[in-house]
């Protein structure tokens, strides 16, 4: 018998009511997805998707801000791959629509990459959009010391980075809150730590697992969530051991403490969430997009009919969007949860993996 036969005999032999777990990482949704894992789970066990997609909760207003600054004279836009393709308040309207009417806009594949572009092009300013979370901030502020170091003066780095605790605490603090254990990001837990998530079971008695990414590592994990719940019990368990420490990784939270802060930050689905975002500290405003430009971010403008922030809290499952897989397809999508390759949407589309409401 395999692990996975074996992992599942032990779900089913817990007989549980109706459980909700949420998954926070877009890996793990993705690898979910992938594997068939839901429809291996007794009917009972209910994954849900959370907001661990960094181009996911990038609201509309946000990259309204970046077209608006895609367009400005002698501007390059540097960008990982997915965010190419995400509205703004406007359907079609994106980063590589704009491309194709002549904004300049690379990708890249390192924040050093736009560092080493603005190096080569010293008439024009070069911005990094630095989207990601605690797993992408300790490379996005190196970027800094690497740009300080070579005297590149025309980088800059719009730091659209955010952290899981605020935006679990608002999740949780939502009213129509209903998830009774959480699978917890292992990405995010190689930086913070295990002790990063220990005020779910603390403050809220929420149990977590901080989960691999292989199927046997989320069965598990799953597992383990479930017999803390039927056991009554609730405490964060560490499954991904071999790449999270109790601790973390003391040298990249360095790494993110001198040169980013905590900052109001704007997430799709839940608005303005305080102290949730990793701004660039004054002392290196220099390297800021925001203060170089003026940007401004504007609360309320909202891609009509895409219900992606709903999917992000975890309150439908993707088909239950009016736009899934009619109007919004991976080849024409709507809204971001259908471009990202770690979105709820696309991996929906992709494996037929949707029925957890």
């Amino acid at each position: 018998m395999s692990i996975s036969s074996t992992l599942i005999e032990k779900i089913n032999s817990l007989q549980l009511g109706d459980v909700n777990i949420m998954e926070v990482c877009g890996t793990h949704t993705m690898s979910i997805a992938k594997a068939g894992i839901k429809q291996m789970l007794p009917s009972n066990v209910h994954l849900l998707s959370g907001p661990g997609c960094p181009v996911c909760v990038t609201p509309d207003a946000v990259m309204d801000e970046i077209l608006r600054l895609a367009d400005m004279p002698d501007v390059i836009i540097t960008t990982y791959g997915d965010m190419i393709r995400v509205p703004g308040s406007t359907r079609g309207d994106n980063l590589a629509a704009h491309k194709a009417r002549g904004s300049k806009v690379e990708i890249v594949f390192s924040p050093v990459d736009a560092v080493d572009l603005a190096a080569a092009n010293p008439d024009k300013q070069v911005v990094f959009l630095g989207a990601g979370f605690e797993t992408t901030a300790p490379g996005t502020a190196a970027t800094i010391a690497v740009a300080e170091a070579r005297g590149v003066e025309n980088f800059t780095i719009l730091p659209m980075l955010k952290t899981v605790e605020p935006a679990l605490r608002a999740l949780i603090a939502d009213p129509d809150f209903n998830v009774q254990g959480f699978l917890c990001p292992g990405h995010v837990g190689t930086i913070i730590g295990a002790k990063g998530f220990e005020f779910l079971a603390d403050e809220y008695h929420i149990p977590g697992v901080i989960a691999g990414f292989e199927p046997e590592d989320i069965l598990l994990s799953v597992y383990l969530l479930l017999k803390q719940i039927k056991e009554g019990r609730a405490a964060i368990e560490n499954e991904y051991k071999r790449a999270v420490a109790v601790e973390g990784n003391t040298t990249a939270q360095a790494m993110m403490n001198k040169y980013l802060c905590l900052v109001d930050d704007l997430w799709r689905g839940m608005g303005a969430i305080p102290q949730s975002g990793l701004g660039i500290r004054p002392e290196y405003a220099k390297y800021d997009a925001i203060k170089r430009f003026d940007l401004k971010f504007t609360e309320g403008k909202v891609l009509p009919g895409c219900r992606c922030g709903d999917v992000i809290c975890g309150k439908i499952s993707p088909d239950k969007c009016p736009l899934f897989g009619k109007v919004c397809l991976p080849e024409d999508p709507v809204g971001p949860c259908m471009v990202s390759s770690e979105g709820a949407c696309a991996a929906a589309y992709k494996y037929g993996d949707y029925d957890y409401e």
